[in-house]
């Protein structure tokens, strides 16, 4: 019985999803399991190349910088030159940039390389998150994002373990792995993966050029919320990086424990992805937000009182299940508010959320730390966390009139009646079950 339950289920998860999205996830899992470098990065500078821990941080830094200029220009890129194109060359242009980096290790070569590693990387995104809206339908778009996580998070657990194991034959095999995996990747892109922009798809018999410009995004103000939103969350969800490590070490705990709490986080993420992501589905956008931002409030608000590695444990567990709704439903949320001509340049500037907040999280979460203390640091996470969460559910409404708006505006040529919005969709339902 058990067995037939658990077959249904996973049945259910991947059925009805498009040839091209298994083809982008399938990608997706290979690249992240031979994503070696950043995660031993910095080792392999300090032990490997006698580099200082700040310089380091520095090279850190302009990765993370070339990850956010990539979020705007790849944005506009896939949608000007289709998403195919963005995909193939960042997957070429990064596996170059590994292999010089393995050979060429001065510091001015590391930092400029780093930059370019975060900018051909991160290039990708925007593009494969317009790709996945393209091809998947919008019922099944909150289903395929989810899934698309979970690859992200498993390929990300084996590049730990695997990097680990490569790293004790030289820190060199590291870029070269990963440079080979990354370009397995292009060569599926390549022999796979077919153009999906509106327009620009084979067989099209006039071109449709990319309307609009990041003006017009900057010009979304329902957008603009959302993302405002994402960013609040954004910002609690980094303290676990940055603040987190800092308060269990001064209440005694060592390295090896915080890794011990911390992969809770991972494991979760790959047990629970899944059915949790077929759950919220049932719900409205809204609700399903909102309650994303309170487990992540409940979960950091209650790490003012912990002391103890097991009580750090439970609220790991529970911050954990607010990112697994929030990450999963997030990117869906995106691609349903933007027109379909735009969606590189809309996934490009949500990039930027967690971009920006990867910046600001730990210089604020510091001073907060160091000035005020940790009671005022976590329940203030609390706060922001609740408001957000409250936030999203006015924001609701809005953003539910913006997507009939959107599917009005992409049927009218054709003379088809729009569908309906996902959220406005699940507004309905719940009213019918509800009574009201």
């Amino acid at each position: 019985m058990l067995r037939v339950s658990l077959r249904s289920a996973v049945a259910g998860t991947v059925a009805g999803l498009p040839r091209q999205f298994w083809w982008l996830w399938t990608g997706t899992l290979v690249n992240r399991a031979g994503a070696f470098v950043l995660p031993f990065l910095a080792i392999y500078l300090t032990d490997s190349l006698g580099y200082s821990t700040a310089f380091a941080g520095l090279v850190l830094g302009a990765v993370g910088l070339g990850a956010a200029v990539a979020s705007l220009v790849a944005g506009v890129l896939a949608d000007r030159l289709g998403r195919r194109p963005v995909l193939l060359w960042s997957q070429l242009l990064s596996a170059l940039t590994l292999l010089v980096m393995a050979f060429w290790t001065s510091p001015a070569a590391v930092l400029a390389l780093s930059v370019l590693l975060g900018l051909s990387s991160n290039a990708a995104r925007p593009a494969f998150a317009a790709m996945v809206a393209d091809v998947v339908p919008p019922a099944d778009r909150v289903r395929a994002f989810g899934l698309n996580y979970w690859a992200i998070n498993l390929g990300f657990a084996t590049a730990a373990v695997g990097g680990g194991l490569l790293a004790s034959a030289g820190y060199r095999t590291l870029f070269i792995a990963d440079a080979i995996t990354t370009l397995l990747f292009a060569v599926l892109i390549w022999a796979k993966v077919r153009e999906s922009h509106p327009g620009m798809r084979p067989g099209t018999a006039a071109p449709v050029r990319s309307t609009g410009s990041m003006r017009d995004v900057l010009q979304d103000h329902v957008f603009l919320a959302y993302m405002g939103l994402t960013f609040a969350f954004a910002l609690v969800f980094m303290q676990h990086m940055s603040t987190l490590p800092v308060q269990m070490a001064d209440d005694g705990l060592t390295p090896a424990q915080y890794g011990v709490v911390i992969s809770l986080n991972a494991i979760l993420i790959v047990l629970a992805t899944v059915p949790i992501t077929r759950w919220v589905e049932r719900f409205a956008t809204a609700r399903v937000l909102a309650t994303a931002a309170m487990f992540m409030a409940v979960g950091f608000a209650s790490t003012a009182w912990a002391s103890t590695m097991t009580a750090y444990a439970l609220t790991v567990v529970v911050w954990t299940i607010g990112e697994l709704i929030g990450s999963s439903i997030g990117p869906a949320v995106v691609a349903d508010l933007s027109p379909a001509s735009m969606r590189g340049r809309y996934q490009g500037a949500f990039g930027l959320t967690f971009s920006g907040a990867a910046l600001v999280a730990p210089v604020a979460g510091g001073w907060v730390y160091d000035h005020l203390g940790q009671t005022v640091l976590w329940l203030g996470c609390g706060v922001l966390c609740g408001a957000a969460a409250v936030g999203h559910l006015l924001a609701g409404p809005p953003r539910s009139r913006r997507l009939d708006e959107i599917r009005a505006a992409e049927h009218a040529p054709t003379g088809a009646v729009p569908a309906p919005a996902p959220e406005g969709r699940d507004e309905a339902e719940q009213a019918v079950r509800r009574g009201d």
